[in-house]
């Protein structure tokens, strides 16, 4: 295992790494004369998984294209280091929601990772080197037996995990994530989930995550972050956001009894160590 980069996240200040936060602050977007997003404030610290929940169309995916840079913003956008000031713009690892593929191309998940980091034509041999980078930047994600094949021929959930191992090579200091679970199966979203949990402790990823999926945003989440009437309504831990008024009134939903079941559970346990 790699050692963490950072001591603490947003829970402490013994941050070593190269970005220690990212602070979006009054963030705006608008596309063909339409406001999609406006003053936005937000900040992700080095280690955590900061989730975006909310409606369709709210702008979640708008957000994350306008952090990697796809679309213009106004507002400020800032990486800092552990000593508050601005940085370069810090590698960026992006996962999609979904990726069109034709079935039928004879593509391999070889030759997609050699595409992205060799010059060598896909129809040439690949030399052991780059063979063993492939696996091993696979097995980050547990599909190095995927290396072989066709990326027509993988499952939602495979594709993804190897989406994912692609966005992780190298680490980045950022990695977004797209709604990377849509359409897969239970098992399927449940080892992605997990998967991207061990990286972040591994790494010290800031990670952002734009879901749908309450329940795993609850499990694995540091902080949570509700999109609606194009702005940030709330944030903080998922305890706080999930027992917002707003939240229960977008969501139908009130999780306060989950967390204070959760929270007599734990207790309970530790009475009977």
């Amino acid at each position: 295992m790699i050692q963490p980069k950072c001591n603490h996240s947003s829970q402490g200040t013994s941050c070593q790494c190269g970005l220690c936060c990212t602070k979006i602050t009054n963030f705006g977007v608008s596309r063909g004369g339409t406001e999609i997003l406006r003053d936005v404030n937000l900040h992700i610290h080095c280690g955590d998984l900061t989730a975006i929940i909310g409606p369709n169309g709210a702008g979640k995916s708008t957000l994350l294209k306008a952090i990697l840079g796809e679309i213009p913003h106004t507002g400020e956008l800032q990486f800092l280091d552990a000593k508050n000031k601005g940085t370069t713009k810090p590698s960026m690892g992006y996962v999609p929601q979904k990726l069109d593929l034709d079935s039928s191309s004879p593509t391999s998940v070889l030759d997609l990772f050699a595409a992205a980091h060799t010059r060598v034509p896909i129809w040439f041999s690949y030399p052991q080197r780059i063979r063993e980078r492939v696996r091993e930047t696979l097995a980050r994600t547990q599909a190095e037996h995927l290396i072989n094949k066709r990326l027509g021929a993988l499952s939602g959930g495979e594709l993804q995990r190897v989406l994912l191992a692609l966005a992780l090579d190298p680490i980045p200091h950022l990695l977004l994530l797209d709604e990377p679970v849509s359409g897969i199966d239970q098992k399927g979203l449940e080892l992605f989930y997990k998967t991207v949990s061990i990286l972040r402790k591994d790494y010290d990823l800031s990670i952002i995550l734009v879901s749908h999926d309450l329940n795993l945003v609850a499990e694995y989440a540091d902080r949570v972050a509700f999109v609606d009437h194009k702005t940030i309504e709330c944030s903080g831990t998922p305890q706080e956001v999930f027992s917002n008024d707003k939240v229960v009134q977008a969501f139908g939903l009130d999780w306060s009894d989950r967390y204070l079941r959760t929270e007599k559970d734990r207790v309970d346990n530790a009475l009977m160590v």
